[in-house]
């Protein structure tokens, strides 16, 4: 399997474990040119290229597009049209033209599209989605789930201050997918209703905003993510899932026990009376058969799950239309900011 690679911030990563899996990197591309050289010594058989154009006709079987965060649908788009499998960074899209544009190419391609929302596929979520899939938790009624970092004021604003970098052009609800695709994947539900709200001072753009997001079977979804003080020194991300029987969590702490759940089942649900509640540890994730970095985990899952879909034909782990719908929450929450936090429609993408 050929791939290539454009963006070589988060994607120099992405390719350093392609090759580690046995895939083949090809090709790799950015517009900055210290990056490229970074790459292009890393990957001297590659094909170094500051154009993405230049992958179109690369000989490539798929390629990964984790160029600027809101840049990535146009390129999908492109190699789709090419018969060019693609693995897409979050988000998807930027407005619901262009994710139902996205949707027409994937679903009209010979080639595949697949999300690369690795949170999916972290440890701690992995043990929230058996602890859910066992039925012991009883009928889902709330579920939540933070991506939240600790910095200080100053580099906060270095961060979404600078509008010439993407974090400067996005509105402050469009980084959601770390969120919200985990909780839509727990649940299996769709997106119909968000309200935004934003945190603390910032005008136009607050450091931090919560998601309260109506789902389709009518399960309740918060969703927290930015810039706030106090958050532990771990992966960012902490889930909760509250059920008519008990609820599961991933632990607030830093360093391994974050990737752990603790779950409670409630006495009064069990036949004989009593509470359980245990903190569940994962097991390592082996490649070739070594167990490998925690946060790595969701990267390599989503990288193996990418080359079985091109190399045998499985269904993507994340296909187009639950990548745009979980992006699209973060296009209705930003006109919900500007309402006043007023509730707004998800687009349908269901179907």
């Amino acid at each position: 399997m050929r791939i290539g690679i454009v963006g070589l911030a988060r994607g120099l990563y992405m390719a350093e474990w392609a090759h580690r899996l046995g895939i083949e990197v090809q090709a790799v591309c950015d517009r900055d040119p210290g990056r490229l050289a970074v790459a292009q010594a890393g990957f001297p058989a590659a094909r170094a290229t500051g154009s993405w154009a230049d992958l179109l006709d690369a000989g490539l079987d798929g390629v990964v597009i984790a160029n600027d965060f809101d840049a990535h649908a146009a390129l999908s788009i492109a190699f789709l049209d090419r018969g060019i499998h693609v693995l897409s960074e979050t988000a998807a899209c930027v407005s619901e033209e262009e994710g139902r544009r996205l949707i027409a190419a994937a679903e009209g391609s010979t080639a595949t599209y697949s999300f690369a929302e690795n949170y999916v596929f972290h440890p701690h979520t992995r043990l929230l989605r058996a602890s859910v899939a066992s039925g012991e938790l009883g009928g889902i009624t709330l579920v939540e789930a933070d991506y939240l970092h600790s910095l200080s004021p100053e580099d906060t604003a270095a961060l979404i201050g600078d509008p010439a970098h993407w974090r400067g052009r996005i509105p402050p609800t469009a980084y959601c997918t770390h969120t919200v695709s985990p909780l839509l994947e727990l649940t299996g539900a769709w997106p119909v209703e968000v309200s935004a709200f934003p945190v603390g001072p910032g005008g136009d753009r607050p450091a931090a905003v919560v998601l309260a997001i109506r789902l389709s079977d009518g399960t309740l979804a918060l969703a927290r993510h930015g810039f706030l003080t106090g958050e532990t020194g771990s992966h960012w991300s902490w889930i909760s899932v509250r059920g008519g029987h008990g609820m599961a969590e991933s632990l607030r702490s830093a360093g391994e026990e974050a990737w752990s759940v603790r779950v409670r089942e409630e006495g009064w649900a069990q036949a004989d009376g009593q509470t359980r509640e245990a903190v569940r540890v994962p097991g390592p994730y082996l490649v070739n058969d070594e167990p490998i970095d925690r946060m790595a985990e969701g990267t390599v899952a989503v990288l193996e799950g990418f080359r079985a879909t091109v190399e045998r034909g499985t269904p993507p782990l994340i296909p187009v239309r639950p990548a745009v719908a979980a992006s699209l929450v973060g296009v209705a929450g930003a006109e919900s900011l500007a309402k006043g936090s007023g509730p707004v429609p998800v687009p349908d993408v269901s179907a």
